[in-house]
């Protein structure tokens, strides 16, 4: 009707100059073609074994009964029974239901509703949809295929090669092949088992994507996370908010994190804190690595271990940290301007090694020990801990033992030097102290009255000293002792430090913050600018903060 409407129309042209018509009849052409085009196709009846119209029963209907073939725009429906609405270009399908999409998509049901027009299919009674990477079974399922994606609101489940997934509802994108639910989702898989509420899951490559609280369960580890990444075949996994990985008896947490579950390694950047339930430890940095199988950690960028001792703490920094061996064997290595801190003694050395089982920490590389007002150095020091009670039980200071400790009443420094020292704690406190072989003392005495009486100079083979609150109560000499007491106008100041004597007070660490040279506080000042940064973009869900900052900017220009 519409061709011949058109086409008398453009006889009336025919006067007209021939290049009008030709534009004028190809305009209308092209109108007419794409008029057709866009109509949608009717549903084609291709068999069926018997056909009724019952229109006082079932009115507008085609009642098709037996081996019934259903074909509309590369779909084909087999069916027992259907019923044809030819004006709404619709059907509804009875037992044994098979609905095939080309070579990629085949749906099985007791029940299905399909609309030509909208290209829209429903189906329901144990439903069970595949295509050649994944099985979905359920009690209804929507299909929209002019999107290619079908969703339910039924508990369902998903299987493939390598994992059966079960939610209460799901999506199905077919062009990405990809599930997403966004209620409760459980992944199960015969090494680990996912819980999510909301989870992108890619069917031909097995990758998962987790959004809000998730955990991964396997037979020896646990991780959770707010947003992550598994790769389910290759049991890889990056983690970003919120993440921690427990094992045995070590927790990870860190910003950013990477775990190989194959490998049992896990590497974490970025606000590390590594949690020792068995030795009351924790470890923290902000870049670190550690080998499950080989009962090993490395950590570094501002790393600290700190050690918990009845109501004290022991922090050991270093650029590097090591830490090896079993629960109960443990030995931490720290190397490269190594340093150590409890509330009343501190250090600085090349390298530490520490080791838990025999409660020995060594102090290697021009080692440096305040204890109190006390300076300490020597060519090598051991602090030894009673590996029961985890409390310091002795010191010692092998080859070139110095002590120094400044007057605090003058300006002077009282000095004691030795081949080695050795000391002994009383509740975690340094309390005695013996120098032995070739020692020499300087040493200022004062009244009662907190006057100056003299400065004494003397050499023996050993001294011994007691310390209460970390100051010199009584010093003994042993052995011949021989010395000069001074009054202080006759000891010219050149003759008041011994040999060997350096004062290194202004390098003392005060507290656990000053075990970190200022480079790396630095560094640690800038990763926490960037926490803060991203902790306020994800403030505003991802697939929102665009619309919601355009909405704010308009906002306050009003």
């Amino acid at each position: 009707m519409l061709l011949t409407f058109y086409l008398n129309l453009a006889q009336k042209f025919l006067p007209l100059n021939k290049l009008y018509f030709y534009l004028l009849t190809a305009l209308l052409l092209l109108n007419f073609s794409f008029s057709t085009a866009q109509a949608p196709k009717k549903i084609i009846i291709e068999h069926s074994d018997f056909v009724d119209v019952q229109q006082s029963e079932i009115p507008g209907a085609i009642v098709l009964t037996g081996n019934v073939v259903i074909i509309h725009e590369g779909i084909r429906m087999t069916c027992n029974k259907a019923y044809q609405f030819r004006e709404s270009n619709e059907v509804k399908a009875f037992g044994n239901v098979v609905m095939i999409q080309g070579d990629t998509l085949t749906m099985n049901s007791k029940y299905a509703e399909y609309n030509g027009d909208t290209k829209f299919a429903m189906a329901t009674g144990n439903v069970v949809m595949r295509d050649p990477k994944m099985t979905l079974t359920t009690d209804t399922i929507n299909f929209d295929r002019n999107l290619q994606e079908a969703f339910y609101n039924t508990y369902g489940t998903v299987r493939d090669q390598e994992n059966v997934l079960r939610s209460k509802s799901g999506r199905y994108f077919m062009k990405q092949k990809k599930l997403q639910f966004l209620t409760a989702v459980t992944v199960t898989n015969p090494k680990y088992v996912i819980k999510s509420n909301h989870l992108d899951y890619f069917t031909n490559s097995g990758h998962a994507y987790l959004f809000g609280p998730s955990t991964i369960t396997g037979k020896d580890d646990f991780i959770y996370t707010e947003k992550g990444f598994y790769d389910t075949k290759k049991n890889l996994a990056t983690l970003l908010t919120n993440s921690y990985i427990k094992y045995n008896d070590r927790l990870i947490k860190g910003d950013s994190m990477f775990y190989d579950k194959a490998k049992d390694f896990a590497s974490a950047t970025r606000n590390v804190k590594i949690t020792d339930s068995i030795n009351r430890g924790v470890i923290r940095g902000h870049y670190a690595e550690v080998y499950k199988q080989k009962d090993s950690m490395f950590v570094t960028k501002r790393a600290v271990a700190v050690n918990f001792v009845e109501n004290d703490s022991v922090y050991i920094h270093a650029k590097v940290l090591m830490i090896t061996g079993k629960p109960q064997d443990r030995i931490i290595r720290a190397f490269k301007n190594a340093r150590i801190y409890k509330t009343d003694m501190s250090g600085k050395c090349d390298s530490i090694h520490s080791s838990e089982r025999i409660g020995l920490t060594k102090m290697i590389g021009k080692p440096v020990l305040w204890n109190g007002e006390s300076q300490m150095t020597g060519d090598i020091m051991h602090l030894i801990s009673n590996s029961v009670t985890e409390k310091l039980d002795s010191l010692k200071v092998l080859n070139n033992a110095f002590i120094v400790q400044k007057d605090t009443l003058g300006t002077g420094y009282n000095q004691v030097k030795g081949v080695n020292l050795y000391g002994k704690f009383l509740d975690n406190k340094l309390h005695e102290v013996d120098i032995i072989k070739n020692t020499e003392v300087i040493y200022y005495n004062y009244s009662e009255k907190q006057e100056l009486t003299g400065i004494e100079k003397a050499v023996c083979s050993r001294i011994n000293m007691i310390l209460e609150d970390n100051k010199i109560t009584m010093m003994t000499m042993f052995d011949n002792p021989d010395g000069i007491f001074y009054p202080e106008a006759d000891l010219p100041e050149n003759a008041r430090k011994l040999r060997g004597f350096i004062w290194r007070g202004d390098e003392r660490i005060r507290t656990k913050d000053d075990i970190f040279p200022p480079e790396e506080n630095e560094y640690h000042d800038k990763m926490l600018k960037e926490t803060e940064a991203d902790s306020i973009k994800e403030e505003v869900p991802m697939e929102i903060r665009k619309e919601t900052l355009d909405y704010d900017k308009k906002k306050k220009g009003k």
